[in-house]
């Protein structure tokens, strides 16, 4: 039986390895559909080392 994270945990998410070279971040549903992203759909990543971050923004040509 799963538990449910209260408001406020949904953020948190773990790193997880996806093969031999790669990691993966799973992302909240209601994010997806906020963004209105879809399955393969290209997206752009942004690394700010200062602040350490990651940004995510859809791809554009």
């Amino acid at each position: 039986m799963k538990t449910r994270k209260r408001l406020g945990e949904n953020l948190v998410r773990k790193l997880s390895k996806i093969g031999g070279f790669s990691y993966g971040v799973t992302l909240p549903i209601d994010i997806i559909r906020k963004f209105k992203w879809r399955e393969r759909q290209k997206l752009k990543l942004t690394i700010d080392e200062k602040k350490k971050r990651i940004i995510i923004e859809d791809w554009k040509k």
